[in-house]
């Protein structure tokens, strides 16, 4: 359990900094600009953290997978992008492959 809370501030740390990306302006805006480079180290050292725990494929699939459909919502609504059927249906599969790899994960142990 402890290597899923790990993950879990892995993931949010990477929210927060792919988040503060688009407001950095290309890294002209200080503020912006600090909260990308806090919260990818938080996100790489918790991401390490839950290696002891996790196994690197699995871990990193969750990380990325949950970062990537999370991240698409998070443009969506705080950032007014748009998201089609298409897009939709991708972060559908996102998430239904990270579910299936920690089913298959806990159905091998």
């Amino acid at each position: 359990m402890k290597g899923y809370l790990y993950l879990f501030i892995a993931i949010f740390g990477e929210l927060i900094a792919t988040s503060s990306l688009k407001a950095s302006q290309g890294f002209s805006k200080l503020v912006p600009s600090l909260i990308v480079i806090i919260g990818y180290g938080t996100a790489f050292y918790f991401l390490s953290l839950s290696l002891k725990y996790i196994p690197l494929g699995i871990s990193y699939a969750i990380w990325s997978g949950v970062g990537t459909a999370l991240t698409a919502i998070i443009g969506y609504w705080f950032w007014k992008e748009s998201l089609n059927i298409a897009q939709l249906i991708g972060i559908i599969l996102i998430i239904a492959g990270v579910v299936l790899l920690n089913l298959s994960k806990n159905a091998s142990a």
